[in-house]
């Protein structure tokens, strides 16, 4: 057999090789990480359930995951250790972040709107709008007299259907 026949084989056995090498290294990374775990420490189980370790054993954790909920987890169950900060930030909403002296957006944009002068705002909503269209009483008279001439813009008499040019 020639080298050339052989090549695929040796390609793919090549190939096949550098796929498990990378999972082994994978799973040692997580059972390191899984080994780790400590009393006290915030954990992510493969379920998505927060929780915080209260007691690791060799193949078990028991696990805090509320008050008076203890639940028992296999170690292959458990996803991530999370540090006290992210723990803290996905489960109780506290964020450590350097820009909290930053300022804060408000919930509603009123506060953006004010500008302090409060008598002068309270007169400013007192007032009616307008929006351009006037009631009939608040017309002038020299607009009712324009009302009698003839409107150039007026609509077409309708008719049954008869027309004179035909």
């Amino acid at each position: 057999m020639s080298l050339l026949t052989l090549l695929p084989f040796i390609v793919l056995i090549g190939a096949m090789f550098l796929m498990t090498r990378s999972a082994k290294k994978k799973q040692q990374q997580a059972a390191d990480m899984r080994n780790q775990m400590q009393p006290g420490s915030g954990i992510r189980t493969i379920g998505g359930m927060y929780a915080t370790v209260k007691e690791v054993n060799e193949d078990t954790v028991l696990v805090d995951a509320g008050p008076g909920v203890d639940l028992l987890f296999a170690k292959n169950a458990i996803g991530a250790v999370l540090t006290d900060d992210e723990y803290n930030r996905i489960v109780h909403g506290i964020e450590h972040d350097l820009k909290s002296d930053a300022d804060i957006v408000p919930d509603d944009a009123s506060s953006l709107t004010e500008t302090g002068d409060s008598a002068a705002d309270a007169s400013a909503d007192d007032k009616a709008v307008d929006l351009g269209k006037k009631d009939a009483a608040e017309e002038p008279a020299d607009e009712a007299k324009t009302d009698t001439e003839p409107k150039t813009d007026a609509e077409p008499k309708k008719t049954d259907g008869d027309s004179e040019a035909k």
